[in-house]
């Protein structure tokens, strides 16, 4: 059976990976379904977990790998990492900027309804930007396969997918939780929560057919993913959690947060 996969165009090897990938998002964006009525203590316990979450991911997955893949090819560490980390907080500054701006002038939408609608945008634009450098990342390990790059192999490749696809449980719940304690629905926090995964698949494919020339650029955009979500966390995730009077029980919950997405990160390579 493995070797028939192993057969497979590699394009086609890297839309099946990163569907996986998107199947695992899509179970962690579940749990919305097992929360019952929104309890405001564990929805910002919840909230600031997925902070936690978000700090990890953004270390592990996208500067460490960031750094590394621009010394291997070539590039200048850390002026690839300053440039794409600043630049992905800055977009998300701008973002916020505007967003504030244009919601001002909308007439009879209450303060507290454009803070959380702001919020959950951040949220999923965020997380969604974070998949697609993932999403290339496999897409490149598939395509090398083609042209022989160095340390290419179908089973790097597909246990580079399951790392990542492991990684993303915990990151459909860190937009779905989110969502539903901002008072979506449970299907509508489920649909925004996978949704924001469905970017892999079609990075994936870019990066298969691209992989030479995104393999150049795909240090920087991995750095600029990690500066938009650290945005996100500190001006947005933790603040709203540590509204709760129960503040350092939020605090440990980020701690949670983060050392579950570390531990899975190490593991997982």
């Amino acid at each position: 059976m493995l070797d028939a996969l192993f057969q497979l165009a590699y394009p086609v090897q890297a839309l099946l990976a990163t569907l996986f990938t998107w199947s695992i998002t899509a179970l962690g964006a579940c749990l919305v379904f097992f929360l019952k009525k929104p309890n405001r203590n564990l929805m910002d316990a919840l909230l600031g977990m997925a902070g936690g979450v978000m700090v990890a991911a953004a270390f592990w997955s996208l500067l460490a790998p960031s750094i590394e893949m621009a010394g291997t090819l070539g590039l200048n560490p850390w002026l690839t990492a300053l440039a794409g980390f600043l630049g992905g907080g800055i977009l998300l500054f701008l973002g916020d900027r505007f967003f504030t701006r244009f919601s001002q002038k909308r007439a009879g939408l209450p303060p507290g309804g454009r803070e959380g609608r702001k919020r959950s945008a951040m949220l999923i634009f965020s997380i969604t930007l974070h998949n697609i450098p993932e999403g290339m990342a496999i897409g490149v390990a598939f395509g090398s396969l083609a042209y022989g790059l160095e340390g290419g192999a179908p089973e790097a490749a597909w246990l580079l997918a399951l790392g990542i696809g492991m990684q993303n449980l915990p990151e459909g719940m860190a937009v779905s939780v989110p969502l539903r304690r901002e008072g979506y629905s449970r299907r509508r926090s489920f649909f925004y929560g996978q949704l924001s995964g469905l970017a892999e698949p079609i990075a994936g494919v870019l990066g298969a057919l691209l992989v030479l020339k995104v393999r150049t650029c795909l240090p920087f955009l991995l750095a600029f993913a990690a500066g938009a979500m650290i945005y996100v966390v500190v001006e947005e995730l933790i603040p709203e959690s540590q509204t709760n009077e129960n503040k350092d029980w939020m605090a440990l919950f980020t701690l949670i947060g983060f050392s579950l997405m570390m531990v899975l990160d190490v593991a997982l390579g």
